[in-house]
């Protein structure tokens, strides 16, 4: 994942290592230049009070490099950066309860671009409304304006359908993309794309969001994103029946309720083995798709013995797909040489295996479903 994504946090870490703001004394180097400015809240034309402006440096071919600076305002909504390298800054400013460049960027397509540069450049596009562009010259100072504009929010509650509530929740947000599909919202490279989770009430809130029409999933507090569980807005577990909710810059949408059922649910284990002599594999990555349009319910990656566990499973037809597998690598032992010269310390490659599909219909628990693998080729069989 490209060097970009973790600018969204660069405010969090100057936070908490107390080097963003201007309570901390800064040795000031001369032959750099200087960024000032004030933020206001477009909504009210008031100070955006600790709010935090970012620089980012032009892309240029490697973006691996990119200078970026960050600084906190103070009550007067004003800010001060010091020691910036003369050049072209992009400058945005970000303030809880306001639009957030990660809940407005669709990461989909920024992941397809090919090099950093490109990504990049993807993320100025997307967010070029909200950008200001600024020269620094050294030992020159530059004056900013900036704002920040109310985001919208989605409220709602997760209960079980006992009436319980379900606390801990995390969730998955989409928004409607121009064609008709839908993008998830926040980075792709994240365990949970967005961290906010159901409190105590089984209350969520989730906020900071651009206009657009977005549907919600309520995932259970199991193993990763790709892995948990998951009840779509209208109390389906399919996309594709999933309501959803449009929403303007400012507006608090109310009454976005899911209801995750905890009766008709089963589990499906198994083991994934080597068809020649049937030893369990290593690794491989098990999918578990909606028989009918091929939509991906799960992911998981296969345990050490060899064996997959998919609990929560409602009633349907699904097609267990089994891909990447191989054998444990066989480490190298200590260095031996025999009488005869030769050294009996190489690793021995991991034999790499064909990937596999398993069509069923889940009506009750289903035990030790089992997966054989024939060996890839010897040609193929050396992991790239």
């Amino acid at each position: 994942m490209f060097r970009f994504h973790w600018i969204l946090f660069s405010s969090l870490l100057c936070l908490s290592a107390n080097q963003c703001g201007s309570l901390s004394p800064v040795k000031i180097d001369p032959s750099l230049g200087t960024v000032t400015g004030m933020v206001l809240c477009a909504d009210t034309g008031k100070p955006a009070r600790f709010a935090t402006v970012t620089l980012v440096g032009t892309p240029e071919k490697d973006a691996s490099n990119l200078p970026t600076e960050s600084a906190v305002t103070g009550l007067d909504g004003r800010f001060k950066i010091v020691n910036v390298a003369p050049g072209h800054y992009y400058a945005y400013a970000e303030l809880e309860g306001y639009l957030n460049l990660d809940r407005a960027i669709d990461f989909g397509r920024v992941d397809k671009r090919a090099s950093e540069q490109e990504q990049t450049q993807e993320i100025i596009d997307q967010w070029k409304d909200h950008l200001a562009e600024v020269n620094v010259e050294a030992r020159g100072t530059a004056e900013l304006s900036l704002q920040v504009e109310r985001g919208a929010e989605i409220t709602g509650t997760v209960t079980y359908d006992d009436g319980s509530p379900a606390i801990g929740m995390h969730f998955q947000l989409f928004r409607k993309t121009e064609k008709h599909g839908w993008a998830k919202v926040g980075m792709s490279s994240d365990n949970w794309a967005i961290s906010e989770v159901s409190d105590g009430h089984g209350h969520f809130n989730l906020a900071n969001l651009p206009d657009g029409e977005y549907t919600i999933c309520a995932s259970l507090p199991v193993g990763s994103q790709d892995a948990a569980p998951r009840i779509c807005l209208g109390n389906t577990y399919r996309m594709k029946n999933a309501t959803s909710v449009k929403v303007h810059t400012g507006d608090i949408a109310n009454g976005a309720d899911i209801m995750i059922p905890i009766t008709g649910l089963h589990t499906v284990t198994g083991f994934v083995t080597a068809a020649v002599d049937g030893h369990a594999l290593a690794q491989a990555k098990v999918r578990l798709l909606y028989a009918d349009d091929r939509e991906k319910v799960r992911e998981i990656p296969l345990l050490d013995d060899g064996s997959f566990s998919l609990p929560y499973l409602p009633e349907g037809s699904y097609i267990l797909q089994v891909t990447g597998a191989q054998d444990a690598e066989k480490k190298p032992t200590e260095t031996v040489i025999s009488n005869a010269g030769t050294d009996d310390s190489k690793a021995t490659a991991a034999r790499l295996y064909m990937d596999k599909e398993l069509p069923f219909t889940v009506q009750s628990d289903m035990n030790d479903i089992k997966i054989q693998l024939d060996a890839l080729p010897p040609e193929k069989s050396s992991p790239q």
